[in-house]
C-alpha cells in the first residue's frame, strides 16, 4: 500500500485542523456567544465613555474612570426605571424563579386545578377534567417548566457576566486588537490585516448605531400610543420597551406583557394598546429593521430578513441578535480578499500561451534584442521566455 504524497497529507491535515475547530467552536458555543454579547455590550457603551472622558477635567488620558462613571449611570439609570415601573421587582423576580420548582410540582400533580376551581368557582366537573388534563401531561408540563427555571437562571447570570467581561473590551478594547493582529498577520500580510481589522470595526460601529435607531423608533412609537391611550408612567414604559428592543424576541415578547399588564391593572384601553403593538411588530420585523440594518451594513433589505429568519432557526435568541453581524463580517472579509487578488498586469506571467502570452512572447524577444536593460522589473516567467 503506497503512502499519500505530501499534498494528499496537507489536504488531509487541513480538513482534520477544521473539523477540530468546527468541533472546539460547537462545543465552547455558549461561552464564545456570551464573549460576542459582551463585545457588542462594549460597542454600545463606548460612545458614553468616549463622551465622558473628552468632556471630563480630570483622568483625561485615563479611560478606566471613564467606563466606572458610565457603568454608574447605566445602573441608576435602571434603578430608576424599575423603581418608578415596580418598587422590589428584582425581589419578586428571584422569588419567583425559586418558586418554578414548586409551581412544577402543584400544575404537573394537579392540585393547583383545585385552587383555580375554587377561586374561580368551577364546578366539580370542571374541576376534575382540568386536574385529569394536568396529571396526563405531568411530563410535558415538568420539562417545559425546567426549561424555563434553567433559561431564566441562564438569562440572569448572562445579565450579570457581559457587563463585567465588556469592562475588559472598554479597558483595553485597543491592546486586544493590536495582540491579536500581530497573532495572526506577518510583515507581508500585516497591512491587509489592521486595514480589515479597522472596517469591521467601523462594520460592528454602525450595527450599534442601527440597533440604537431601532430602539429609539420602539421608544417613541410605544410612548406616544400609550400617552394618547392614557397609561399610567407612559414615558418609563416606552423607554423600558426601546431597551427591550435589544433583545431579539423575547425582549419584545416581555415589554408588550409588561405594558398590556399595566394598562389591565390602570383599567386603560389596553385591547388598542395590544393591537398597536401587534401592528407594530409586524413593521419593525419587516419592513423597518431590514430596511434600517441593509442600510447601516449595506446588506439588502431581503438579504437581511433572511439572515434573521436562518439565524433564528439555526441559533434561537443568539442567531437572531449575532445572525447580521456575523454576515456583515463575512462580507466586509470577503470584500477585502476579493479586491486583493491579483487583476489585470499583476496576471501577465499567470497567461498561457493561448490567451495572449503567444503576443507577449515575440514583442519581449524583440525588446531583449534591442536593449536588454529594458525587461528590469518584467514578471520572472516571461523575461525568461
Amino acid at each position: 500500500m503506497a503512502f499519500p504524497d505530501r499534498r494528499t497529507m496537507s489536504v488531509l491535515l487541513t480538513a482534520l485542523l477544521f473539523g477540530v475547530a468546527l468541533a472546539i467552536v460547537y462545543i465552547a458555543r455558549a461561552v464564545i456567544v456570551i464573549f460576542a454579547f459582551s463585545i457588542l455590550f462594549a460597542y454600545l457603551i463606548n460612545p458614553v465613555v468616549k463622551f465622558l472622558q473628552r468632556h471630563s477635567l480630570l483622568f483625561r488620558n485615563l479611560r478606566g474612570p471613564h467606563v466606572a462613571e458610565a457603568y454608574l449611570a447605566l445602573l441608576l439609570f435602571v434603578a430608576l426605571i424599575a423603581h418608578v415601573l415596580a418598587p422590589g421587582y428584582l425581589n419578586r423576580s428571584i422569588n419567583l424563579i425559586r418558586q418554578i420548582p414548586v409551581w412544577s410540582d402543584r400544575i404537573a400533580s394537579g392540585e393547583i386545578a383545585t385552587d383555580m376551581g375554587g377561586k374561580y368557582g368551577w364546578n366539580d366537573t370542571q374541576t376534575r377534567r382540568m386536574k385529569t388534563f394536568l396529571v396526563q401531561h405531568r411530563s410535558d408540563i415538568q420539562n417545559a417548566m425546567g426549561a424555563a427555571q434553567r433559561f431564566a437562571t441562564a438569562a440572569i447570570g448572562a445579565v450579570v457576566v457581559i457587563p463585567i467581561l465588556s469592562i475588559f473590551f472598554l479597558s483595553d478594547g485597543e491592546n486586544l486588537a493590536n495582540q491579536a493582529i500581530h497573532l495572526v498577520s506577518t510583515k507581508d500580510n500585516y497591512a491587509v490585516i489592521r486595514s480589515l481589522a479597522d472596517e469591521l470595526n467601523v462594520m460592528l460601529h454602525h450595527y450599534i448605531r442601527a440597533k440604537v435607531t431601532l430602539s429609539g423608533l420602539s421608544f417613541g412609537y410605544a410612548s406616544i400610543g400609550m400617552l394618547i391611550l392614557g397609561f399610567p408612567h407612559a414615558l418609563a414604559l416606552g423607554v423600558l420597551a426601546g431597551i427591550l428592543e435589544f433583545i431579539p424576541i423575547a425582549g419584545w415578547m416581555i415589554a408588550a406583557t409588561t405594558i398590556i399588564t399595566f394598562g389591565i391593572l390602570s383599567h386603560c384601553q389596553w385591547i388598542w394598546m395590544a393591537a398597536l403593538l401587534g401592528v407594530w411588530r409586524m413593521l419593525i420585523d419587516y419592513w423597518i429593521a431590514p430596511r434600517v440594518m441593509g442600510h447601516e451594513l449595506e446588506i439588502h433589505p431581503l438579504l437581511a430578513i433572511f439572515t434573521l429568519m436562518a439565524g433564528g432557526a439555526v441559533g434561537g435568541f443568539a442567531g437572531v441578535y449575532l445572525s447580521l453581524p456575523l454576515v456583515a463580517a463575512l462580507r466586509v472579509v470577503w470584500r477585502r480578499f476579493a479586491s486583493a487578488a491579483p487583476t489585470g498586469a499583476g496576471m501577465t506571467d499567470q497567461l498561457p500561451a493561448s490567451e495572449g502570452g503567444s503576443r507577449l512572447i515575440p514583442a519581449m524577444n524583440q525588446i531583449r534584442a534591442a536593449d536588454p536593460a529594458l525587461l528590469e522589473g518584467i514578471p520572472g516567467q516571461l523575461k525568461q521566455s
